[in-house]
């Protein structure tokens, strides 16, 4: 048995931990790009030198054991912190020249907050290129090759720093000419109206204003920006959160049809998440920097005599699940 870590193969945790999270060799040499038989022979080195086996075999499938979770729960912070070290060294040798960032980020918060400042930050960083990657599935950053991530949440994330951003309440909006003949109108009057959005959320919003109703909307969406959109084009009242209606209504492409906000446990603020290691790495600081003052700047002011030169950005969306 293993009494001295002098002994223990190191190179081979990589493998122990693919194997784990894919429970299976196979699958686990693709993402390492080995052969079947080099992953299969690393993990019986582990194991003979550890002197205990680490998986359960079923057929094709592994499964960890108590020791093999074990050793797993120990491995998984010491190799991330190795790859955001290494991640850390490649951002630092790329010196002065132009520089990516590449941040994950929800639908929704990509199209009604983030692209329209994209000329502005552009204009203060032209050297730092961003790469969104906008969809709502939690992507694990080291693993992706991202360096932050813009989430919704009360966290807290294993293994990352976080910064809060900003809290959002939901308010109820329509376009100008909805809004103009609904003016003053109460909460029984709203509840007879198309309304767009999650029906438990418009319920508690409801509640909010005084009136116990069962609200059946007339279309739900798994994303908020869609569900912005129908409200301008006049298909119902929207309950949205505040920072993504913000610029439609300082420009008038939406109105507020009530001051009742719902401060909802559910509406978790956003938080910018990013490796430790990479707290202090120039585009990073930049880029949380900018975030910071600009949720603080009034909405509608977000490109005003500021240039229009276009970001360099790419995006890519995947299948979102709720509304946010």
């Amino acid at each position: 048995m293993l009494t001295s870590m002098a002994r223990l193969p190191l190179h081979v945790l990589p493998t122990f931990r693919a194997v784990a999270r894919r429970a299976n060799l196979r699958a686990a040499a693709e993402e390492l790009h080995l052969t079947h038989s080099a992953v299969s022979q690393q993990i019986r080195l582990l194991e003979e030198q550890l002197g205990f086996a680490l998986f359960d075999r079923h057929g094709r499938r592994v499964a960890l054991n108590a020791a093999g979770a074990a050793l797993l729960r120990a491995v998984e912070p010491a190799l991330a912190q190795l790859d955001d070290g290494v991640r850390a060294a490649q951002a630092a040798s790329a010196g002065t020249g132009d520089e990516n960032l590449r941040v994950s980020v929800l639908p929704s918060f990509a199209q009604r907050w983030l692209l329209p400042r994209m000329a502005d930050w552009r204009a203060r960083h032209p050297q730092i290129a961003l790469e969104l990657h906008a969809s709502q599935q939690v992507v694990d950053l080291t693993r992706e090759g991202f360096h932050a991530a813009l989430r919704t949440g009360t966290g807290p994330w294993r293994g990352l720093a976080a910064q809060r951003l900003i809290d959002s309440p939901w308010i109820v909006v329509a376009p100008p000419a909805v809004a103009q003949r609904l003016r003053g109108a109460t909460a029984d009057a709203l509840a007879h109206e198309p309304l767009l959005g999650d029906g438990p959320m418009w319920q508690r919003w409801f509640a909010l204003a005084g009136l116990k109703v069962k609200v059946k909307p007339v279309a739900e969406f798994n994303d908020a920006g869609l569900m912005l959109q129908a409200a301008e084009q006049g298909l119902g009242l929207a309950l949205a959160r505040e920072v993504l209606a913000a610029d439609a209504l300082a420009g008038g492409r939406l109105a507020r049809l009530s001051p009742v906000a719902l401060e909802d446990p559910d509406a978790y603020p956003y938080w910018l998440v990013y490796p430790p290691t990479l707290a202090e790495w120039p585009p990073l600081r930049a880029f949380r920097d900018w975030l910071t003052e600009e949720l603080k700047r009034p909405a509608g002011t977000a490109t005003a005599g500021r240039t229009g030169n276009r970001s360099r950005a790419t995006s890519a969306a995947s299948r979102p699940r709720r509304a946010r």
